[in-house]
């Protein structure tokens, strides 16, 4: 469905001006230092104006008949000024409402209305003149000597000290503060007060012909697909008349999308070393701000920078913090920054011309949460899917991240490339850093094949925790464990190849039993049956062996129930349910469930009834073959650790190996299998059956 066009067909007057040189303007620039210059000033003079001493001076006569010899004298307060004494009488607290005193005090526009300060003041030629006409005053009332009020004196500083202790240096302070503040929201740089207004602007890097990306698409490996349309981008800003000369239109934005570490970032930045053209690269969350309306502007200064660069790509790492779907989370009635930007991004995008050169990058790994405004066609024109790499894209980024380390002569790539289905490209390059970790660690002078399989072993599982204190019950109980996955994984027809059973502690697990999933597309249904049923394997072990289940299959647990419950709601795998799918790809119904009550309790019937029957076939499969799930758990009390070649000792050569998983006669990840949403290839990063400890 297409758009409205704009009906306004009224053509617009275009003022054009000549072409005259601005002539310099006079006078600096405004800076917001004048302000604060301006405040300072402001208040020194009314410190000194309003605060300098507004105490009404009377004659000494007046002070002695009014104040002292009434008794209202609380302190007299003398200090030198030039060539006199100043002093200041203090009145009593019960006696400054007197209404005879109102008229002593101060009507400054600065006065607190306080009654701390001194009601009047009266000079006197010097301290000894002082002492001797108060002594003579209160000797004449015949008040006794030890109730005579005496003078105080003191040194009375300049008015100057007090302006600069209480005005002047707390308001420097909290100007200093914030400037700071200011110029940490604003990110830094800049000079002057300005700063404090550039908060609003965009916090894109700039990658021009001054600091270009050195990163290309021979840096990239595996991706093909990706770059391929890629590459197309790149092509459109290099060559635009090759395409419009056909009519054609240059796309305003492509939309990277991928699971974490498949190098959607990496992608774009080849993209910036390979266009030569400026490339604007930021981050979702930079729009994001405490002040309301900073987002909204950041984007409309990002836009404005590009045009003035056109042609030029911008790059919004991460795009999902301000792409979410609006109307989602906010509050009734407030004011949500995050739409604010999301909207001002969405008309920037559809604002700028198609001839103006702008690409828009944007990667994610939550598409599906991203509002379907950003989504259409006009805005991002096409979404490009990084998919998880297959045994050939793993052999092309092992050959990236394996240039700098030393490795042992005739290491086979393609063995470690079989040996890491699910890795993304992150996981790959930290493989590879552990490996060499692993062996500096035995002080190799190269790293071997083992230490690969080792740093497998340590990525997937954890930690190895050999000094880990297990009684022996416990570990009777983990070896039979695992070895009832071992015995019922290798009797069955669609479980994974084993490479490896332990009974060594690794992160949270008491033991594992590794294998090598199947990198396939789609999984049938007995595939899931059989994966269940070796899951079930060491519960059931547990129970021909000791009569009794312990909390050790937690895991075991966990993973089965999704997968039954996937079969029966998602998969439509069900005969009961029958071809229906509740599966909400979207995410928008995390609060309702799309299904009645008593269908609800079908599926928790029919999830139950299938782990089940997977329960009691792992239980008849370990029955009938009890004798060897003996000699398996006893050698592996022994050993600790055994390999592929002990099982085929125990029970010969696995009939349903093919020539595929001949090959792999060592170790390697485990039969953790996640569940296959519809949007993964791939069966997941392997990982260990795990007999977990108790929580």
């Amino acid at each position: 469905m297409k758009e409205p066009q704009n009906t306004d067909t009224k053509p617009k007057q275009i003022r054009r001006t000549p072409n005259i040189p601005k002539k310099p303007q006079k006078g600096s620039k405004f800076n917001i230092f004048w302000v604060y210059a301006a405040i300072i000033v402001a208040l020194i003079a009314a410190q000194v104006l309003f605060s300098t001493d507004s105490v009404k001076n009377v004659d000494y006569k007046v002070f002695e008949s009014e104040m002292l010899l009434k008794g209202n004298v609380k302190r007299i307060l003398s200090y030198k000024s030039d060539d006199i004494v100043i002093s200041e009488v203090f009145i009593k607290d019960d006696k400054v409402e007197d209404p005879a005193y109102k008229k002593y005090k101060s009507k400054s526009a600065f006065n607190t209305g306080t009654n701390k300060g001194p009601l009047v003041t009266f000079t006197s030629p010097s301290t000894d003149a002082l002492d001797k006409r108060l002594e003579a005053s209160q000797t004449n009332a015949k008040i006794p000597l030890d109730q005579q009020l005496k003078s105080e004196t003191t040194s009375k500083s300049s008015p100057w000290s007090g302006l600069f202790v209480n005005i002047v240096i707390p308001l420097l302070l909290i100007i200093g503060l914030w400037i700071f503040m200011m110029r940490r929201m604003g990110g830094g740089g800049g000079g002057g007060g300005g700063q404090i207004f550039n908060i609003g602007k965009s916090k894109a890097t700039l990658f021009d012909k001054e600091s270009q990306v050195n990163i290309t698409f021979n840096d990239v490996a595996g991706l093909t697909e990706a770059k391929v349309e890629v590459m197309e981008i790149v092509d459109f800003l290099k060559n635009p008349k090759k395409y419009t000369n056909l009519g054609g239109k240059i796309p305003k934005g492509a939309l990277l999308v991928g699971a974490p570490g498949t190098g959607k970032t990496l992608l774009a930045k080849a993209v910036a070393g390979e266009a030569q053209v400026p490339f604007f690269s930021l981050s979702g969350s930079d729009f994001v701000e405490m002040f309301v309306g900073v987002g909204a502007s950041r984007v409309r200064d990002l836009f404005k920078q590009a045009k003035d660069k056109a042609p030029c790509i911008i790059f919004i790492d991460e795009i999902d913090a301000i792409g979410r779907a609006r109307g989602k989370g906010s509050m009734m009635g407030g004011n949500d920054e995050r739409e604010n930007t999301l909207n001002q991004l969405l008309v920037e995008m559809d604002g700028f011309g198609t001839d103006s050169g702008i690409i828009i990058m944007g990667a994610t790994n939550r598409a599906d949460v991203l509002d379907s405004a950003l989504l259409r066609p006009g805005r991002f024109d096409r979404q490009i899917y990084v998919d998880m790499p297959d045994i050939n894209e793993r052999k092309e980024i092992f050959n990236v991240h394996l240039k700098p380390i030393k490795l042992e002569e005739n290491i086979d790539i393609n063995f470690l490339a079989k040996q890491t289905p699910g890795f993304s490209g992150a996981d790959i390059a930290n493989l590879c850093n552990e490996a060499a970790l692993i062996a500096a660690r035995k002080t190799h002078e190269s790293v071997t094949k083992q230490d690969f399989l080792d740093a497998v072993d340590r990525i997937i599982g954890g930690l190895e925790k050999k000094n880990k204190i297990i009684t022996k019950e416990e570990k009777k109980a983990i070896a039979f464990h695992e070895a009832g996955h071992a015995t019922v994984s290798w009797l069955l027809k669609h479980a994974h190849p084993l490479i490896k059973v332990t009974i060594v502690p690794r992160g949270q697990s008491l033991g594992a039993a590794w294998y090598l999933p199947e990198e396939r597309s789609i999984t049938t249904t007995e595939q899931i049956l059989d994966e269940m049923c070796a899951t079930m394997g060491g519960r059931a072990a547990e129970k021909i062996t000791f009569g009794k289940i312990s909390t050790g299959a937690l895991s075991d647990l966990e993973k089965v129930t999704k997968q039954a419950y996937a079969m029966v709601s998602m998969y439509g795998l069900n005969d009961k349910i029958g071809n229906i799918s509740y599966y909400d790809s979207r995410g928008q119904e995390s609060f309702t469930k799309p299904y009645s009550e008593a269908t609800a309790r079908i599926i928790d019937e029919e999830a139950s009834k299938i782990i089940e029957e997977q329960y009691q076939r792992a239980l008849q499969i370990l029955a009938d073959n009890q004798q060897n799930l003996v000699k398996l758990a006893e050698k592996l009390l022994v050993a600790e650790v055994i390999f592929k070649e002990d099982l085929e000792e125990i029970f010969g050569k696995r009939e349903f190996d093919t020539e595929g998983t001949e090959l792999l006669a060592e170790l390697v990840p485990a039969d953790n299998v996640s569940l296959i949403t519809p949007t993964k290839k791939d069966p997941g990063t392997p990982s260990a059956h795990a007999e977990e400890e108790p929580k």
